[in-house]
């Protein structure tokens, strides 16, 4: 079974006892979703862009089937999937970002580089092109910004050369080709990690757009949070985390010139006010689940201040990139 991670700071920060609608952006195998309406929520609406990962949770929440409404979309979507329930808005959302682990362990999906399969990558295998199939058309130009970018790969130019230059020869279509490909053109990695492991990771964040998503979910999130509402959000990677410190951080501060000159009274109220420090799993959950060791858990409640749409416009899209 799939364990959700750091499931009591996550009803810590999202405080479901005291009722109400949450949505649980990426609700994978359900745990986290059955932990809140376990603590209290009154209705969870569950997303996922995975059929599999549905379905699955469909079984495993059957007994909460009043309470909870599975939803098969990506979060983009957030603001078109509560207008049509009629629900303006929540009081809690969380995202737990990035691949599960049984998306990992699961055969046929191509996330992994331990097993030979077709090398697909996709959250959602009904839409959208595989990894193989952007690998097939990208310029080496685009293939090497991708893997220096999203998987922060110092040899990003020497993968992108070997990618180019094996592809002209059979199409790249298995994990293990691409893997072998990028080891022989990897000349060093730190001890105990793949030569694989940042182009593999640079190419799923790209095909399923993780970062794009996250970027485009923050906003809508906050914009659908009741006052005291809370938005709690598991990041698994830097670029990720950055995208959500960034943006909770900047609706946290008062929208005033810096150069205006007011007294702290008059300082206006932020969107939201931050609930304490970035959360780690426990040694002892690290210990049973390891994948959980990268988690980082953010969260940030909503304020009483009016909310302005053109400031969450004004909040940088690509905060990954700086």
């Amino acid at each position: 079974m799939h364990e959700p991670v750091m499931v009591a700071e996550v009803l810590e920060h999202l405080a479901p006892a005291r009722g109400g609608v949450f949505v649980d952006c990426t609700v994978g195998y359900g745990g986290h979703t059955r932990a809140m309406l376990h603590a209290g929520a009154s209705r969870v609406i569950g997303l996922d862009r995975d059929p599999d990962a549905l379905r699955q949770a469909g079984a495993a929440l059957a007994s909460e089937e009043s309470r909870v409404e599975l939803v098969h979309s990506d979060y983009r979507r957030l603001d078109e999937i509560l207008d049509a329930r009629g629900i303006t808005a929540v009081d809690g959302i969380l995202a737990d970002l990035g691949v599960s682990s049984m998306q990992l362990d699961e055969a046929g999906r191509g996330f992994s580089f331990r097993r030979d399969e077709p090398l697909d990558m996709r959250m959602d295998p009904t839409r959208g092109e595989s990894a193989a199939q952007w690998l097939a058309r990208a310029t080496q130009a685009e293939i090497r910004e991708a893997i220096e970018e999203y998987g922060e790969e110092r040899f990003a130019k020497q993968v992108a050369a070997a990618i180019v230059a094996a592809r002209a020869r059979e199409p790249i279509v298995r994990t293990q080709q691409l893997a072998e490909l990028v080891a022989a053109a990897v000349r060093t990695r730190e001890a105990g990690q793949s030569p694989a492991t940042r182009t593999f990771q640079a190419l799923r964040l790209l095909v399923n757009r993780e970062l794009e998503e996250v970027s485009l979910m923050l906003p809508q999130a906050v914009a659908r949070l009741a006052p005291g509402g809370r938005l709690a959000v598991v990041s698994f990677h830097s670029l990720e985390d950055r995208i959500v410190k960034r943006f909770l951080r900047a609706l946290a501060k008062p929208d005033v010139p810096r150069d205006l000159p007011l007294r702290a009274s008059e300082m206006p109220q932020p969107l939201l006010t931050i609930l304490g420090r970035p959360q780690r799993p426990a040694a002892r959950e690290i210990a049973a689940n390891p994948r959980a060791r990268s988690a980082v858990l953010r969260a940030a409640e909503r304020t009483t201040a009016p909310l302005d749409p053109t400031l969450l416009s004004r909040i940088e899209p690509d905060a990954w990139r700086s």
